[in-house]
């Protein structure tokens, strides 16, 4: 009997004994494709030898000291590297061991900026309906995932939840994907002229939503017509990038896309790809600015922030990206599993919609393609498939209540950056498989 306290109490799990390159192997030698990088963390796979190297390297120098002391070497190396890169007038850098404590950073530094300016009536947080920004409780709050929201409810702040830029859901058939755009924005400023937006702090969205809607990519000019709202009315843009930045989409970050500058952007996953718990949220310049000329201090932190070892680890990361040239890879490949997916899925009478970026792919499965109904939530399709994909040596990221938190079902696609030609046609062969084998069991 294990002791561990597992995701789920009634499953069992193999041991993962090794990895080696795209693939785990378990404790019986069995070997498993990893199409998803576990939940789109390991960018590299699992055994870059200059990762490894570097994590080594920072043991035997030393592998922590508290921020309250003393900074570090791989600490600013990494700062230098993110700022250099991330989108203009982000100038620092906060680390943490993870995408959640990145977004409670971030709405913690929202609310201590307009209090460090003068604008202490700004209380309000506003995000979308089927949203994910993490699991502790301020995350939970903006996040809009109403199953997992459901019964910490009354131990949650106040954030309200408008519209997703979900076109496969959201948009009308008549409507194209600009005046979609156009219509969530609309209702952004309703919104905002409903409680007043002196009393709203920042808007909280990820750039492409990942886990809870599946690789769901923001229609062209959305983001940029929300910039200009927000800054009309001085609200601060925090984007969530823990899952789909750091080169999934085939850009560092998601929002270089989308041609925008956040004012607080959160990264984590693909930060260290797996080799040591990191995130961070970047913030920009004028935030960190009114902090300093006011307290001086953020009212924030954690043990193990801006931990030596991991960043050491994401340095090495971020370097073997840039050294390796897989932010071409990424768009290169991501390219290749898009066709690939249309190609096995795309006349699947079961799969309503591929969408996604680089190596960021969702599919929407649907009991029925012409109404977009989906399977009846109690089937628990998104489990069957998982368990035939892992029988068949296979890690994908298939995920329930796309709809509404209950209905939908979707399944999520990042594989490691390092995949070739022959992973994704392998890739594409045994999702196709474990689709199959779920739906005919039902």
């Amino acid at each position: 009997m294990s002791h561990v306290f597992y995701r789920h109490l009634r499953e069992t799990y193999p041991t993962a004994a090794k990895g080696d390159g795209v693939h785990v192997v378990d404790t019986d030698g069995k070997r498993y494709l990893d199409a998803s990088g576990g939940a789109a963390v390991s960018c590299l796979g699992h055994s870059h030898p200059g990762v490894i190297a570097a994590i080594k390297a920072q043991l035997d120098a030393i592998p922590y000291a508290h921020t309250g002391f003393f900074t570090s070497e791989p600490a600013e190396a990494l700062a230098d590297l993110l700022v250099e890169k991330a989108p203009p007038g982000i100038d620092r850098v906060y680390f943490v061991s993870g995408g959640s404590e990145a977004v409670e950073a971030a709405l913690k530094l929202a609310r201590q900026y307009f209090l460090e300016i003068g604008e202490p009536q700004r209380k309000r947080f506003v995000a979308r309906r089927q949203s994910y920004h993490g699991n502790t409780l301020g995350a939970l709050a903006v996040g809009g995932n109403a199953l997992r929201r459901a019964q910490f409810e009354p131990i949650l702040i106040d954030a309200d939840h408008l519209t997703p830029c979900y076109a496969y859901r959201e948009k009308a058939a008549e409507e194209t994907e600009e005046a979609f755009g156009q219509r969530l924005a609309a209702e952004l400023e309703a919104y905002l002229e409903r409680v007043g937006p002196e009393t709203v702090i920042a808007f909280v969205a990820e750039t492409l939503v990942g886990a809870t809607l599946g690789a769901v990519p923001p229609v062209p000019g959305y983001f940029r017509r929300v910039r200009e709202i927000l800054d009309r009315h001085g609200i601060l843009l925090v984007l969530d990038e823990v899952m789909c930045g750091m080169g999934r989409t085939g850009t560092l970050f998601a929002s270089e896309q989308e041609g925008i500058t956040p004012d607080l952007v959160c990264v984590a996953k693909g930060l260290g790809a797996g080799y040591q718990p990191i995130g961070a949220t970047l913030v920009h310049g004028r935030i960190a600015a009114a902090i300093e000329r006011g307290s001086g201090f953020f009212q924030h932190g954690h043990t193990y922030m801006a931990h030596p070892t991991a960043c050491a680890a994401g340095l090495a990361v971020q370097r073997a990206i840039e050294d390796e040239g897989l932010l071409e890879r990424v768009e290169r490949m991501g390219e290749l599993l898009e066709r690939s997916l249309i190609e096995r899925f795309g006349n699947h009478r079961h799969v309503g919609d591929i969408r996604g970026r680089g190596l960021f792919r969702g599919l929407e499965l649907v009991a029925d393609r012409a109404t977009r109904a989906p399977f009846d939530p109690a089937a628990a399709l998104n489990r069957r498939i998982k368990k035939a994909a892992m029988q068949a040596g296979l890690m994908c990221y298939p995920m329930g209540g796309t709809i509404d938190g209950r209905s939908g079902d979707h399944i999520l696609i990042a594989p490691p950056f390092i995949v070739d030609e022959s992973h994704i046609a392998e890739l594409t062969d045994r999702l196709g498989l474990a689709v199959d084998e779920a739906i005919a069991s039902l």
